[in-house]
């Protein structure tokens, strides 16, 4: 089973699927808000997510599934291989580039972020939807500009909403409860989820190891594709 990361799709991982297609049979997922698939009728969790990714687990006839995740994936892999479920029904786990750990914060962005409650604090007082309005009239603006998350402003509705639950749970509490053997490759360049989150999962799950991938980013399969594919593959046989 192989799951996307945030604001990416199926197609992105197909390239994945077919460099292990003689090994496996592949189910590429269009998560929920993403590609193909509806956004949910409600702003989700990682939680929801999960719960969405065992129901189809369990819609398989196999009693175990191999997983390789990326990014926002890995949030979701990491929430239901803690569970009993993901103990009993998910074998080998492979995370590139997985998000989920707390991520390390500089000056600027305290002080960007500071900014952003300043301005956004006279709107709060409104009611709801003329708030929501006036919000989106102060993101439009120059003064907005550079304050808030680009893909937080791409969004809207319930998959905004998402969005925020999202990237503000961190997963550091699941790591010992996951017995699972899990490979972690990382882009070596990897500055939407860098080095040192990889090294704390690897940390922190007891059968982690973690393998760098030289002149790669976020996507190193994509960057790398040969040498992706020959370790996944080793680690897959």
């Amino acid at each position: 089973m192989i799951l996307h990361g945030w604001g990416s799709s199926k197609r992105v991982m197909m390239p994945v699927a077919e460099s292990l297609a003689h090994l496996r049979t592949n189910y590429v997922l269009d998560l929920p808000g993403f590609g193909d698939s509806p956004d949910p009728l409600r702003a989700w969790s990682i939680d929801d997510y999960a719960d969405a990714v065992q129901a189809f687990i369990e819609s398989l006839e196999e009693e175990k599934v191999d997983v390789l995740v990326h990014s926002f994936g890995g949030r979701i892999i990491l929430k239901l291989c803690a569970r009993d479920f993901g103990k009993k029904h998910i074998d080998k786990v492979l995370i590139t580039g997985g998000a989920g750990m707390k991520p390390k914060r500089s000056i600027k962005f305290y002080i960007k972020k500071y900014t952003a409650k300043i301005l956004k604090a006279p709107f709060m007082i409104l009611p709801g939807s003329l708030r929501e309005k006036a919000l989106n009239w102060l993101r439009s603006t120059t003064l907005w500009k550079g304050l808030g998350s680009s893909d937080y402003s791409a969004l809207s509705g319930v998959m905004r909403e998402t969005f925020v639950k999202s990237v503000t749970e961190y997963l550091e509490s699941t790591l010992p409860d996951i017995p699972h053997e899990v490979l972690l490759l990382w882009g070596r360049n990897d500055d939407a989820t860098p080095m040192y989150q990889g090294e704390r999962i690897e940390k922190g799950i007891e059968n982690a190891v973690l393998v760098i991938i030289e002149d790669a980013g976020h996507y190193a399969f994509l960057d790398k594709p040969k040498e992706f594919a020959r370790i996944a593959e080793a680690f897959y046989k």
